[in-house]
């Protein structure tokens, strides 16, 4: 299972990015995808959850600002990310839980997104 993310880049404060994350190999079925971010010296910390069923969670830092969104027809998995801040910057991963034999998580390889003030 290959999980790919794309669209990450440099944007100025107040502006707009969006992520995408399509996972790719031999699966059953996948149950939540996530979004994930990491900034420098910080753990890596959940941005946003959607189930399989639609049902979501976002961060609080986020709420009101990010939309996650997926396509079970073609295994990808959406952040629009609109009125970024500077403490946005981090490195966002992609994270799925997909029934192989049994339920196994797995990561993207990151992609950098970078808000200047």
């Amino acid at each position: 299972v290959q999980l790919v993310e794309s669209g990450g880049g440099l944007v100025q404060a107040g502006g707009s990015l969006r992520l995408s994350c399509v996972a790719s190999g031999s699966f059953s079925s996948i149950n939540s995808m996530s979004w994930y971010r990491q900034a420098p010296g910080k753990q890596r910390e959940l941005v946003a959850q959607i189930t399989s069923g639609g049902s979501t969670y976002y961060a609080d830092p986020v709420k009101g600002r990010f939309t996650i969104s997926r396509d079970n027809v073609k295994n990808t998995v959406t952040l629009q990310m609109n009125s970024l801040k500077p403490e946005d910057t981090a490195v966002y991963y992609c994270n799925a839980l997909v029934r192989v034999r049994g339920w196994q998580n797995y990561w993207g390889q990151g992609t950098q997104v970078t808000v200047s003030s």
